[in-house]
Formats: C-alpha cells, structure tokens, sequence
C-alpha cells in the first residue's frame, strides 16, 4: 500500500532531490541530476524497485523537523526503550553526489533496521554489488551500466538474498554514519563524504542565504520554507527551476492523469522568480534568465514550453510499463509530451517576471533585451493563433481568455521595456497590438449575462486561471468583471471550500477521470481576493491553505479534502510560489 504523499520529506543538493519517508525510508532518488533515472522507486512501486531504509525496528512515535533556516532533514523516533534522532541531508556546494545520514542514540536503547536495496533505471536493473576495502575502509559497490552506487559506514548491511540488510541497537551517547555516493561507474576515488563537514556547509550555505528576510510576513515560517524549497528545486549550477522533483504521483488516485514534472516549464519557472525577487531575493532573477538565453539560444523562434534542467529540448514521453505506480494510478510517465504544445500564455509569464526583476534593479544585458524582443516579434505574428492553455489540455486547441490575457501583458511589458527602461523596440505597433488583444478579450472573453469572464470564447464556463487577472494589470481588483469572476469562480469551482483548475466534466482537456482541488488556484484566490478589498475572506482563506501543509510545511499539487491527503507531484514549486504571492498580496494590504 503506496505512503501518504504527506508522510514524505525532501532533502537535496540542488542538482537532485530525495523524498525520505516517516520511517527513515528513501524512495525516490534520481542521481545525479533531478530528471536521471531512478536509484530508489519504491514511491511509485515496492521496496523491490528500490529503497534506502534507516529506521526503528520496532513500534515508534516519530517527529521530524527541518533544522532552522535549512534544508537538513531531522528525525526523532521515541520507543519504550529510548530515543534516536536520524539527520539526513544532500550537501551543498559540492560537485559531488551524496546523501549522508546520521543516527544519534538520545536515550535508552533503539534497535534498527538498515535496508539498502539499489535498482537503477527506476526500479528496473539490479546492479552488481560487491565489497570493497576492508575495516574502516570497506564499502559496498553497486555497478550497472554508467552508473556506481557507494555506500560507506559504520556498520554495512549484509546480502539477504539480493537485499542488503542488518538491525543493530543504538544506544544513548552512540552514533553511526552512513553516506551514499553516486559517481560514474569508471571513476576510480570512492571517498565517503565526510558528514560534519557536510553538515556544516550545508547549514552555514542555507542559513545565509535566507537571513532574515520574509521574517514579517503573514505565516513567515511557511513562507520561509517555500522560499528555500524553492531554492532547492533551482539547479545550482545551470539555473534550470523544476517543477517537482517526482514524476506520475496522481492527480487521481488509480487514474491517468500522471505526469512526470521533473522539467523546467518557462511559466513556472517565470513565476518562481516574480515571487523570489517580490520577495527581496533578486539575484535569482539574474540566474535564471541567463539559463533562459541559453535554453532559447539558436533558434528562438522554436521557444518551447519547457526544458531540461540543462537547457536539453528533447523530452520524449514514454511509459514504465514495470512500475506498478503510485496507488496503482497507471501509466508511469517519463519525460513529457506537453513540450510540443502551444502555450501563448508562456512569453506573457516570462515577460512580467522580467519585468518585475528590472523594477527591482536587475539590469539588463544585450542579450537578455534582444531575446526578449524576438520572442515579443514572433508573438505579434502568432498570438492570434489557438493553443492548449496554461492547463496543457491535450484536447483541441482553443482560444484560452488565460492565454490572451498573458499575451497582451506580454506585450504591455515590452512597451514598458522600451518606454521606462529605455531599450530599442517597436512601441507603437506593441501598443497597437496590446490594444488589439484586449479589445478581442473583452469582446469575446465575457459572459455579459453573468458579468465574468470565461475560460475559452467557445463557452460560459470559468476557470481559475482567470484570477491572474488583476494580479497581471488587465483590469483592476475592484473592476466589476474582475469581482464578477472572483464570484463565478466561487459559484462553480469551489469544492470543499477549495477550488478547481475548471469543471473537468466539460471534456475540456480530453482526458478521463476526475482531480482534486488545485492548491495554487485558491492561492491565487487569496491573492485575487487581496486585490479586490476582501482582506478579511483572504486571510481566513490563506490560514486554511497554510493549514493543509505537512508537519515540515511541504504542499503537493492538489488536496483531497474528503481523504485528508495531499495528491500529485511532491513538492510543487507551483503551490509554494503561489503561497508567497499570497502571503506577500496580504502583507501589502495589512
């Protein structure tokens, strides 16, 4: 039976991350990079497909908290006998692949169990393993292919029948250390990583880079969180945002609709970086659009939707028919089709956010300006053109009223690029064509009888995409289409006092099967609600949203208010960057 979504905590490196369960289990690894084939994919399996378990052999309460201001993972088991305490983290600042844990004897005694069960290519190949060195210097190797899996300690499992296990008792005062390294499988230097040096630069790296900024906002302490999640998803050495670090966890538990998010979609990752630099953290912003330049670099006119974290165009989608996926929620995607889609929305997205950088004193270089005016060029030839929304509907192409709100602010940001900022483009055939685009908004984006926008001009339903309305300058909070729109959205995608992307029913986006609400739409809804004077419905709802995270403040995708349990990819950049819009919409209007 698959672990609640929930139960799961995430360590990284900024290169990769690792999901660790309550029971000190690691079941998704992908190493060494954030879309590399899997090590550990029990998640979306068994423990046959692979996991690293460092846990209580025995019945345990168990606590856990990041250690403050970090990403280091802490976990305190409680049994009758006594207690441990198993820090976990992925050191930073190092071109290194390592996962390190550490178990502490606090008191008592605690027997516990080490599982170590490698399976590369997401579950599917059993390495050939062997011991190496001897005394202190032993380590187990695992070898398939290009990849070498190290693991180095104190005490090593033993072989059981193709899993590595052992159970040992920790006493108080006592402590054992365990490193995981990941290197080509013809390097030759296996050194371990050496865990207090680890620790500290990991928290030394984390703890100065956040400061003591985003201490006076509503929810700081979540905010913070998201803020270094956030930072955690951002490769450090490319600047490519993922979206999630997991792929095909469901938005319908024994559905289809399972998508593998380990890419950097330019909408999201724009957003990413107007909530970090709104948030005070503007040398992102500067990060980032270079990884941008070079991922669009050579051929701008093909700009597609997403990339890998390298700038890498080719995602080809295929399914892992071996994984029997998450709640048996089949099929288990890799890569992602959704790359040859059109967008329009996705340059309007990247221009407010470049935008946003600018205001906050990022300057811009030659380069950065000239991309943006050919994609601003192409989009003036294009923007009259259907596409599949902001949603990836993989129905017919449509004209989203999302879509071409973006393209006017896509347009309205190059005008202000020329006008405020002083660079070389076209203005006035910008202006013209921004004008052009909202007077068709306006004329066949509304449903004049309810007083609200509609999600494409072929129907009278709504979506919740339509509440970055005000947020992006279309029209002011207090416009009645805008409050029209917060009211229909209210009337026909709130379920369980959360709201929907849009009503699935419509057969909209082709697909079978139903979701849960979208965490970053009600997000979206506090902000809305902070732009049209409703403080009081913006707070009330923004502490129930905070509420839904998990106890170390990680949101998934979408919630199952009915289950009490969180459903999709884990953790969502998009649920933590809409939760800092909000937070920071309050703060302004507090």
């Amino acid at each position: 039976m698959s672990r609640p979504i929930e139960d799961y905590a995430v360590i990284g490196d900024r290169h990769t991350a690792a999901l660790i369960g309550r029971d000190g289990s690691v079941d998704w690894l992908c190493l060494p990079r954030f879309d590399s084939g899997a090590c550990f994919a029990a998640l979306l399996g068994t423990p046959e497909h692979g996991r690293w378990l460092l846990g209580p052999d025995q019945d345990a309460t168990t606590t856990r908290r990041y250690l403050d201001g970090t990403t280091i993972l802490e976990t305190t088991h409680t049994t009758d006998e006594g207690v441990v305490v198993v820090t976990d983290l992925m050191p930073t600042g190092d071109r290194r692949a390592d996962l390190v844990r550490r178990v502490t004897g606090v008191r008592g005694t605690v027997r516990m169990r080490h599982e170590w069960i490698v399976r590369t290519d997401y579950g599917r190949v059993r390495p050939w393993i062997s011991r190496h060195g001897s005394g202190d210097d032993e380590v187990l190797v695992a070898i398939a292919g290009p990849d070498a899996l190290v693991l180095a300690g104190d005490r090593l499992p033993e072989d059981v029948n193709h899993h590595h296990a052992d159970v040992f008792e920790v006493n108080s005062g006592e402590t054992l250390t365990f490193s995981l390294t990941w290197l080509p499988s013809w390097e030759k230097d296996r050194s371990s990583a050496d865990f207090d040096e680890a620790l500290e630069r990991t928290r030394r790296d984390d703890t100065a880079w956040l400061g003591d900024r985003l201490a006076d906002v509503p929810q700081a302490n979540l905010v913070q969180r998201s803020i270094l999640t956030l930072r955690l998803l951002t490769h450090e050495q490319s600047g490519g945002i993922v979206a999630a670090p997991t792929t095909s966890l469901p938005e319908d538990f024994g559905g289809e609709r399972n998508w593998d998010y380990r890419y950097c979609w330019l909408r999201d990752a724009a957003l990413t970086i107007e909530a970090m630099v709104t948030a005070g953290f503007q040398e992102e912003a500067g990060f980032w659009r270079d990884w941008l330049i070079r991922a669009v670099a050579g051929d701008p006119e093909r700009m597609q939707i997403m990339y890998a974290v390298d700038g890498g165009r080719n995602l080809p989608e295929r399914e892992l028919e071996h994984l029997p996926g998450y709640a048996d929620s089949r099929p288990v995607r890799i890569g992602n089709a959704a790359v040859d889609q059109r967008q329009t929305d996705v340059l309007g997205e990247v221009m407010v956010a470049l935008d946003v950088a600018r205001e906050a004193g990022l300057k811009d270089n030659q380069d950065s300006w000239d991309l943006q005016r050919v994609l601003v060029e192409r989009l003036a030839e294009e923007w009259h053109k259907p596409d599949h929304g902001l949603w990836e509907i993989r129905g017919p192409e449509r004209h989203f009223t999302h879509s071409r709100v973006m393209v006017w602010a896509a347009f309205d940001r190059a005008v202000r690029g020329v006008e405020v900022h002083g660079f070389e483009g076209d203005a006035t055939r910008w202006k013209a064509l921004r004008d052009q685009v909202r007077d068709e908004i306006l004329s066949h984006g509304v449903d004049r009888e309810r007083g609200c926008f509609t999600q494409h001009y072929d129907t009278l339903e709504v979506d919740a995409a339509l509440l970055n309305i005000p947020l992006v300058g279309f029209l002011p909070g207090d416009d009645p289409l805008v409050t029209g729109t917060i009211r229909a959205v209210e009337e026909d995608l709130m379920q369980d006092g959360l709201l929907l992307r849009y009503r699935t029913s419509s057969g909209v986006d082709g697909l079978a099967g139903d979701e849960y609400p979208f965490l970053a739409c009600s997000f979206w809804l506090v902000s809305a609600y902070a732009a049209a004077g409703r403080v009081e419905d913006a707070t009330e709802l923004f502490d129930r949203l905070c509420a839904l995270a998990n106890d170390i403040g990680l949101l998934s995708e979408e919630y199952d208010v009915q289950g009490a349990r969180m459903a999709g990819n884990f953790p969502q950049a998009f649920s933590h960057l809409t939760l800092v819009q909000a937070a920071l919409a309050l703060h302004r209007v507090g």
